[in-house]
C-alpha cells in the first residue's frame, strides 16, 4: 500500500469505454491500465462484496456483461461506479484504483481459480 507515500499517484484521466466495457485510467506517475467493468465488478470494495472480515467475502458471479453506467467523483480521494446491475456501494480510492492497475493480472487470475473452485463458469457474452 501507498499510504507512508507523501504523494500517492492520482488519475490523471479516466475514460469509460462501454462498447468493450473497459475503464481507462491513466495515472500521474504514466502508470496506465484497462480494466475490465466485470474486474471491477467483482473487486468492488464494498462491504457487500468484500463482506465484514478476512474470509467474509462475497464470490460475484454471472458477472461476464455487466457495465459501468456512470462515474461519480466522491470528494478529491475517490470515484463510485454505477453498475448495470445495480450495484454502486463501492467507493474507489485512487490508492485502491492504482493497487488493482498494478496487480491486475494476478487479481483476475485468482478469481478465475475462485470461481474454477466453485465450479463456476464464465460466460461471457460476445459483443
Amino acid at each position: 500500500m501507498h499510504s507512508n507515500n507523501a504523494n500517492p499517484p492520482r488519475p490523471s484521466n479516466i475514460k469509460l469505454h462501454q462498447k468493450s466495457r473497459l475503464l481507462e485510467i491513466a495515472f500521474d506517475d504514466n502508470t496506465e491500465c484497462m480494466l475490465s467493468c466485470e474486474f471491477l465488478r467483482v473487486y468492488s470494495p464494498s462491504a457487500e462484496v468484500r463482506g465484514h472480515g478476512i474470509g467474509q467475502e462475497v464470490l460475484q458471479t454471472g458477472k461476464e456483461d455487466v457495465n459501468i453506467l456512470a462515474i461519480e467523483p466522491v470528494g478529491q480521494y475517490a470515484i463510485k461506479l454505477i453498475f448495470s446491475d445495480g450495484h454502486d456501494t463501492g467507493l474507489y480510492s485512487w490508492d485502491y484504483l492504482y493497487d488493482l492497475a498494478r496487480n491486475y493480472e494476478g487479481l483476475w487470475l485468482e478469481y478465475i481459480g475462485k470461481l474454477d473452485a466453485a465450479g463456476v463458469k464464465r460466460t461471457p457474452s460476445e459483443a
